[in-house]
């Protein structure tokens, strides 16, 4: 069972632009990957909700940066009725790797994409999505290297390994083997999903120290 009880979920504003994203008032979780990898997915699955974050079957459709306040108690907490909730803003941000849009759009999301994941000071936690089934991809590594480059010492940077359950048995145990830091999901089985709740959430808020990928 998970550590954190989910009090409410809500989409909160759109922005196509860094000028345009809320006031950072609290701490964010930066949710980035390939298109089609599972964002929207993994982010539905972690609040109980099927619509939450939008998704889309074709790649490059999500432009805008999209962001979620959730509010969550501790179940230590529970019967105190003076107890915090702990209020996360989920950010689900434009899919890199899409193909089929014009260059000069290209490079306006990826200015956009990257003055975001440099300027926005309150993200804690960048969840990097990678597809299980391509754990190697150079466009995953290279985005591994680049925020490693303006990681602080009070941000992390996690690998979430999504459609993990698409994998044979000893293809899931290989890549355990190969990513020992890493998560693995699945959203046909909520395969993880407490797990990665607590990992989230404990690590955005403070409550644990994460080891870097």
């Amino acid at each position: 069972m998970s550590r954190f009880i989910l009090k409410s979920a809500q989409f909160q504003t759109s922005a196509q632009t860094f000028a345009q994203c809320p006031p950072p008032m609290i701490s964010e979780v930066a949710f980035l990957g390939r298109s089609n990898v599972g964002k929207s997915t993994l982010i539905n699955l972690i609040c109980n909700q099927k619509n939450l974050a939008k998704s889309s079957s074709t790649p490059g459709k999500t432009q805008l940066i999209n962001f979620f306040l959730t509010e969550w108690k501790e179940k230590i907490a529970q019967e105190s009725l003076d107890s915090d909730t702990l209020k996360v803003m989920f950010v689900d941000l434009p899919g890199f790797g899409y193909a089929k849009v014009a260059k000069s759009q290209k490079e306006l999301w990826n200015r956009n994409l990257v003055e975001f994941l440099r300027k926005r000071d309150n993200i804690r936690l960048f969840v990097h999505l990678v597809d299980s089934r391509h754990p190697y991809l150079e466009i995953d590594l290279n985005l591994v290297a680049f925020i490693s480059q303006f990681l602080r010492a009070d941000q992390h940077l996690v690998q979430i390994f999504t459609k993990f359950d698409k994998l044979k048995a000893n293809e899931q145990s290989k890549l355990k083997s190969t990513f020992p830091k890493a998560k693995f999901s699945s959203s046909l089985k909520r395969q993880n999903q407490n797990e990665i709740v607590d990992f989230i959430l404990e690590n955005t808020l403070g409550r644990k120290v994460l080891e870097e990928v």
